[in-house]
């Protein structure tokens, strides 16, 4: 009886978030897999399986003997012999990895800095960190476009300081320099977080006795700090990297044409060209993608000692 109210106790705990990935992740990306293998239908979406005549009878398309006429492995085929496909990828990977960068550069002094804040202070640091999600997404992204834009104060001032040295004026919207200042903005707060965390735990100890020993600011930073703040930049990295490389709203409004990524090719194709079956196999390779960098970020995420 106290087994059975154990595991009952159990699956009460995990059975609705069991049910909820299951549903909302697991489904649709077996319907996602399905359908990458599917025949598009003459009006877009998916050539249809089932037909329904004016009597209401429903026959069944698919046999053993038509499921060619169904099921195909072109559109695989399609994505591997067109080159675009993988430059698209290779410039979302670049994309992604230049804003991962620049988050760590940008984020490790503030994150640094929170960590060694009286408590006080830092709680209303963090709270400047997470204040960009108290207001929608979209909402920032055109803030930007108005910052950014060629009337706004920012665009004038740079343009009038490039003239004053020769410089023909730039425009900076729907400019790769736009992309990346959204990416940026966007996701620098995961990376800020992580950080934090990690760096609040270091024992200051360490440092002194590195002190005493005769190791000057650089070499504690990097022999100390560094190393054990590792667990934290691989988190960040992960919380950046791979939300970045699906990315599409952000191109969409602030780059242009010249900059779109593959969330922008997925979303075409599912919405513009309505080609669900090729779209389906875009979003898997995205998918494989996104697993593999956080396999590679758990993996370098773990010490040597777990690691071996």
């Amino acid at each position: 009886m106290r087994n059975l109210s154990s595991r009952l106790s159990r699956w009460l705990i995990s059975g609705p978030p069991l049910l909820y990935l299951l549903i909302f992740f697991a489904a649709p990306t077996l319907i996602m897999v399905f359908a990458a293998f599917r025949i598009p239908g003459d009006y877009g979406g998916l050539l249809p399986l089932l037909q329904t005549d004016d009597a209401g009878k429903t026959e069944v398309l698919i046999n053993a003997g038509n499921w060619h006429d169904f099921i195909t492995f072109e559109n695989f085929g399609r994505f591997f012999e067109d080159s675009i496909y993988a430059e698209l990828f290779l410039k979302s990977f670049w994309y992604a990895g230049i804003t991962t960068l620049i988050c760590i550069v940008l984020a490790y002094p503030l994150a640094w800095l929170i960590a060694r804040s009286n408590k006080k202070t830092r709680d209303l640091l963090v709270l400047l960190v997470i204040l960009p999600f108290w207001s929608n997404f979209l909402i920032r992204v055109y803030a930007w476009m108005i910052i950014l834009g060629p009337q706004s104060y920012f665009s004038v001032a740079l343009n009038h300081l490039l003239a004053l040295v020769g410089i023909e004026p730039v425009s900076l919207l729907f400019s790769q320099f736009a992309v990346i200042i959204g990416l940026v903005y966007v996701h620098l707060p995961f990376m800020v977080l992580p950080l934090y965390a990690n760096l609040e735990k270091h024992d200051m100890a360490l440092l002194d006795a590195a002190q005493d020993l005769g190791a000057n600011a650089w070499q504690r930073f990097w022999r100390i700090t560094w190393p054990l703040s590792l667990p934290g930049v691989w988190a960040g990295t992960a919380l950046v990297f791979i939300p970045a490389l699906g990315m599409f709203a952000i191109p969409d409004l602030l780059g242009g044409t010249n900059s779109i990524m593959i969330g922008n090719l997925i979303k075409q194709q599912f919405l513009d060209s309505r080609d669900w079956p090729f779209g389906s196999v875009l979003s898997i390779m995205l998918t494989l993608s996104v697993l593999l960098m956080a396999a590679i970020a758990g993996w370098a995420g773990r010490s040597k000692k777990e690691r071996a």
